[in-house]
């Protein structure tokens, strides 16, 4: 015990200094293996809020958590809503580092990576090659971006993917001071909201994705539609139903990005922003042996991965086989590892709640049906649209929602069957 609190002693953060890779990192570990209680990889919503969960329930074991990023804490769902509200970067962030790690008494590690998980020996290696052991461990790494298509070297720094408060910054301080011409590449949840937000942020935006209509995974075809006529309406150009076959640098003369569709269309842009889905961030689960799949970290219901004393959380995370990126079964799976970290072994259930995106041009609930087979009835007319999704028995297992009929979500919401009951 008296080598633990050394060690702890030796990396703990105050909110005067936050190691980070590198000397100063060297500086702030010791050479033991002491483990901690509780290791957490990652800092976003699931990271951060399982803490503070732990520590609102009067846990007092000692917790470690290393971001990959400043670790600065903010609410993720604001990244897609910033520029349309003129948030800048300092406005979005709630806390800095050091302060979190003050709330929460933990060992912060901001800017540093693990790069490999010993679930035998228990410990977790840094990239500067300095372990940190652990009792048990979370894995809250996330989602990252996936990328359509290759990205020209000499351009790389004109292309961007907003997941985290880093990456809005760089994006935040690439628009400066604005207006200017952008391309989302990607019309699902992300595309669709960014396409928004910039345009009510004075931007030029051009949408552009291979589906003929916006959020194709959302929405059957028909209130799609209705929301490409409101982003169309709104000032947002339509690019549907093409790929981008190749990205170059312009004339010299002109400091922009062509971008050429399968079509043969040019669009000269000046930034371009790819929101082309978002995949798991399970490698470092998958090297160190757990059960792992395109869907994430399997999971089970108390949030346990194939290997005892690690848990997956939030986005990273297969629970049951479903994985639902969005905030409420974030929350929802935040409450239940506390539970069973503090003693009570406790289920994670997620109800029926519908995903609200933020396109203000058209405003949209949808709850799609899980699996295939679902057949879709389409009510309303114009932009006030309700789509019903009924299984082969004719029961109601989804439902979808446009303009005025999103007043439908809480009625509609208690007749579908809850996700993990």
């Amino acid at each position: 015990m008296m080598a633990q609190r050394a060690f702890l002693e030796n990396i703990r953060v105050s909110s005067s200094r936050i190691p980070t890779s590198g000397e100063d990192m060297a500086d702030s570990f010791s050479q033991t293996d002491a483990p901690v209680d509780l290791l957490i990889i990652g800092t976003g919503m699931a990271g951060i809020g399982l803490a503070r969960e732990l520590r609102r329930l009067g846990d007092t074991r000692s917790i470690t958590l290393v971001s990959g990023d400043s670790a600065d804490e903010y609410s993720k769902p604001l990244l897609s809503t910033g520029f349309g509200k003129r948030l800048t970067p300092e406005k979005l962030a709630k806390k800095s580092a050091a302060s979190v790690a003050d709330e929460l008494d933990a060992t912060l590690l901001s800017n540093t990576h693990v790069v490999a998980i010993d679930s035998d020996r228990r410990r977790a290696t840094l990239e500067d090659g300095e372990h940190v052991g652990f009792e048990a461990l979370v894995l809250a790494t996330g989602a990252g971006p996936r990328n359509a298509f290759d990205i020209p070297a000499g351009l790389a720094e004109r292309f961007f993917s907003v997941n985290d408060l880093d990456d809005y910054r760089r994006f935040h301080a690439a628009l400066a001071p604005g207006p200017a011409r952008i391309a989302v590449v990607g019309a699902g949840l992300v595309g669709c909201e960014f396409a928004n937000d910039l345009l009510a942020g004075g931007h030029q935006v051009t949408l552009i994705a291979p589906e003929a209509t916006p959020l194709p995974r959302l929405l059957p075809v028909p209130l799609g539609q209705a929301l490409g006529r409101a982003f169309e309406a709104g000032g947002i150009e339509l690019a549907l139903g093409r790929t981008v076959s190749r990205a170059a640098a312009a004339a010299a003369e002109h400091d922009d990005i062509a971008l050429t569709l399968d079509s043969g269309d040019t669009h000269h842009v000046d930034a371009v922003l790819m929101a082309t889905g978002l995949a798991p961030r399970s490698a470092l689960a998958r090297e160190a042996g757990l059960d792992v799949s395109e869907s994430g970290i399997h999971v089970d219901r108390t949030l346990a991965t194939s290997h005892a004393g690690i848990y997956a959380l939030g986005d990273v995370a297969c629970i049951d086989g479903v994985n639902a990126m969005y905030v409420q079964p974030l929350q929802a799976s935040v409450k239940a590892l506390a539970a069973t970290l503090t003693g009570q072994p406790t289920r994670v259930r997620l109800g029926a709640w519908p995903v609200v995106v933020k396109t203000p041009l058209l405003p949209v609930v949808a709850y799609p049906p899980v699996g295939a087979g679902a057949q879709w009835r389409i009510e309303g007319e114009g932009d006030t649209l309700t789509a019903l999704a009924d299984d082969k028995d004719g029961q109601l297992v989804g439902f979808a929602l446009t303009g005025g009929a999103v007043k439908r979500k809480v009625e509609l919401s208690r007749a579908v069957p809850a996700l993990l009951g």
